[in-house]
């Protein structure tokens, strides 16, 4: 299984990106899709999760300026940024839990400048 997550960029403090993840396999409505987020001398954090029952969490730092959806017809997830910081700089990764073992796609690098 390959994941491909697209969408990074380089934007002003202040704007928006919509990251987007496809994932090709055939029971994904019934998977649970999260981004994870890892930045120079950091470790990879979670910071939004999608379940198959649309039911999301985020962690404290994007709450309020991240969206995470999907489109189970699509087999996609996206997660959209709102008042990005320059903060958020990151290589951003989705990622889902298949046949037991963790699953990443390749990453998307997000820059902010301040």
């Amino acid at each position: 299984v390959q994941l491909q997550a697209s969408g990074g960029g380089l934007v002003q403090a202040g704007g928006s990106l919509r990251l987007s993840c496809s994932v090709p396999i055939d029971n994904f409505r019934y998977k649970a899709v999260s981004w994870f987020r890892q930045a120079p001398g950091h470790e990879r954090e979670r910071i939004a999760r999608i379940d198959q029952n649309r039911n999301t969490d985020y962690a404290e730092s994007v709450k309020g300026r991240f969206t995470i959806s999907r489109d189970n017809a699509q087999k996609m997830v996206s997660l959209q940024m709102n008042s990005l910081k320059p903060e958020d700089t990151a290589v951003y990764f989705c990622n889902i839990v298949y046949n037991w073992k963790d699953v990443w796609g390749q990453g998307t690098q997000v820059t902010v400048s301040s």
